[in-house]
This record gives C-alpha cells, structure tokens and sequence, in this order.
C-alpha cells in the first residue's frame, strides 16, 4: 500500500526508488495518469515561482520534472533560472498536487458508485444542519436533502436514522453533489420491495403511486400471476408489512392499498376506498366520474380537506364529482366552501349596514331642512 509520507521527501537530489515508486503506486493503484499528474505538478510549480516573482509571463518561462528523482527546475527559454532552495517549494508543490488528484479519483470513484444506485433507496443518518437543507450521511460520501425533498410536518435531528430516496446527482456550488428525498414515491415504492417479496421479486406490480407526504398515499398494485393477492401481499398478515412501511414515516402517512383495475369504474370505486357503497359514472370520453354516496359515507368520501377525493382523482387520472343528499362536491375542501360561505355571509351583512347608514343619513339631512328657510328669511330681511 502506497503511503502519504512518500511525498514529504520529495526533493531534487532524492533518489529513484522514492519518487519514481511513489508516482508510480499513485497511478497504478488510483488509476491516475502518470502523465497527467507529472503535467499538472509542473504547471503548479510554475505558478509556484510566479507567485514569489511578480510579473513573470509563463509564455517565457517552462518547467522540467525529472520523474526519476523529482528534481524541477525552470527555464526562461533555454536559460537555466531556477533560485536556490527552490527544490522545497517544488517538493511541497508537488505533494499538494498528488495529493489534490488522490482526493479527486477517490471522489470520482465514489459519484460513479453511487450513479449506479440512482433509483433506489440507503440507509442514512442526519449529519448535520445547512441552512434549509439537511445534510445526510449516506456510507461513502455525504447526500444533500434539499426543503422541497423533505416530508413538511416531519421533524429531523442529528444523528436520526433515516431511509432516503437517492434522487439524482447534480451539479453544484461546490461540484457534483447527490440529492436525496424523503417525498419522493421512489422511497415509498423502494420501501415496498424492501418489504414486500412479492413485490421485489416481481410477482406483484406496483402501478401507480400518489403522495401527500406526510399525510396520504394511496398505491394501486395488480398481479397478473393466478393466486396471488397483490393487496393481501403487500399488506401482510395483520398488516405488519404496511405498518412496517407507515413506521419509516413516524406513523404520520397513511397508506391506502388497492388494487389496480382495467376497468375505469372498478379502479374509480377503489380508488376512492375506504368509502363503500359507491355509484359511478364515467364520461370515458371527458375523463369525468360522478359518483353517488350514501349520505354517511360522504365525509368518508370527500377525506380531510378533500384529500381522499384528489388522491382518487390524481390515482385514476379521472376529475371526480361526489353527489351526495347535499349536491354536488367537487374536489374543493369542505372547509374552504363553507369559507366562501361565510365570506358571502359577511358582504351580505356589511351591505345592509351600509344601508342602514345611507337612510339614517337620508333622515338627518331631511331633518335640517326646515332650519335653513328662516336663515335664508333673514338674510333677505338685511337686504
């Protein structure tokens, strides 16, 4: 194994074995060109000697790099201008720079590892804090978990273990850097193959995903293989496959399994599970569905916030109406309706205050007519 302090005893009397066995392991066993490094040590020796000899142009000057024994020397064309004492600035110019391409290979190596598992998700730990971001360890290297990758109503602390999605590797403000998500359907469909066999082996689909992270997903899963159970496998006896999965959220996503079907009114019933009792009719052509509900099912239905009803929508890619004894309920909230509502309430209100003070202010001017004759009298009388 190559070692670091090779590099320390570079100097321009050193003798073969060191230098030469030294650049020679750095090539073979980081996989750098020898050439390339013997390039770039010259050119930061070069700069090197600018730095302490203001106004040279390198178009005059050039370096020469014995790979044998590591002596530099520089030349102001053929000129031999190197200054004494020269070889220990070349020597830790050359150590930074071999060490700067070791960092940089290590780095390469390790982005290309983990360009293999974009896709999938890792085990990881948060690291530390940057800002709105989340720095998460991730085993080699370290994963960026930017705000619009995070779960909204989830709390992170140091040192919490957590899986993360590996979303992709972008360029950053400091080079490549590898995202990472937590409110990705990418997580959740990784943590189903990791918990479900059925799934990962391929026995089982996973159709489609949608997510409310934090709050609601519902999965649609389908099995063309004859005995199979798609929902049955993937929520597991007495459902401690799902709750394995719901775990990994903290317990705050719920997570609806249903099973995906060709036909467009049985996947719309299911989707809109867990309400029961439902009737749909699809406008194949519009891609609309009214559905019609018992009166007690209607809030089970419509979900928090309309939220059962838009997942269903997002799931089936079908615009849902929900009719119940009430009318007609679209995809809006039910609290944002009776907001409306209310809003309506209070411009009615205020329209009939403002009224009531036109005709009082009617009265009052009607009123302090009379007063004004005898003053008018009396100014004809001065007359």
């Amino acid at each position: 194994m190559w070692e670091k302090t090779h590099i320390f005893n570079i100097m321009p009397a050193i003798q073969r074995s060191e230098f030469a066995l030294a650049l020679n392991q750095v090539a073979t066993e980081r996989g750098i060109d020898l050439e390339v490094v013997l390039d770039t040590v010259k050119n930061a020796i070069l700069a090197a000697y600018r730095k302490d000899h203001p106004g040279v142009e390198s178009e005059e000057y050039s370096v020469t790099l014995d790979p044998n024994t590591g002596e530099a020397k520089v030349f102001l064309k053929e000129e031999d201008v190197t200054p004494p004492g020269f070889g220990r600035i070349a020597a830790q110019t050359a150590k930074q720079v071999i060490l700067q391409k070791i960092r940089e290979k290590e780095k390469e190596a390790i982005l290309s590892d983990y360009r293999l598992k974009v896709g999938t998700i890792v085990n990881g730990m948060v690291l530390r804090f940057a800002g709105p971001n989340i720095i998460v360890d991730i085993g080699k290297t370290e994963g960026i978990m930017p705000p619009q990758e995070q779960i909204p109503n989830e709390k992170y602390h140091l040192n919490q273990r957590l899986a993360v999605y590996l979303s992709e590797i972008k360029e950053g403000l400091k080079g490549e850097e590898i995202v990472v998500s937590r409110a990705s359907n990418g997580l959740l469909e990784g943590l189903f193959k990791r918990e479900v066999p059925e799934v990962a082996q391929g026995s089982v689909e996973i159709k489609e995903i949608v997510r409310e992270p934090g709050a609601r997903a519902k999965v649609a899963v389908y099995s063309s293989q004859p005995g199979i159970d798609p929902v049955g496998s993937c929520v597991g006896q007495k459902g401690v496959r799902v709750q394995a999965i719901i775990q990994e959220f903290s317990g705050l996503e719920k997570i609806d399994i249903i099973q995906w079907q060709e036909n467009i009114k049985n996947y719309i019933t299911a989707s809109l599970s867990p309400a029961k009792n439902l009737k749909v009719e699809v406008n194949e052509k519009e891609k609309t569905a009214r559905v019609t509900v018992p009166e007690e099912e209607l809030s089970l239905t419509i979900g928090k916030d309309g939220q059962n009803v838009r997942l269903a929508s997002k799931l089936t890619e079908y615009r849902i109406e929900i009719e119940g004894q009430g009318g007609d309920v679209s995809e809006e909230p039910k609290e944002e309706m009776s907001e409306v509502s209310k809003e309506k309430k209070e411009e009615e209100k205020t329209s009939k205050v403002k009224k009531t003070k036109v005709t009082k202010a009617s009265k009052k001017k009607s009123s302090k007519k009379p007063e004004k004759k005898p003053k008018a009298e009396k100014k004809q009388k001065k007359v």
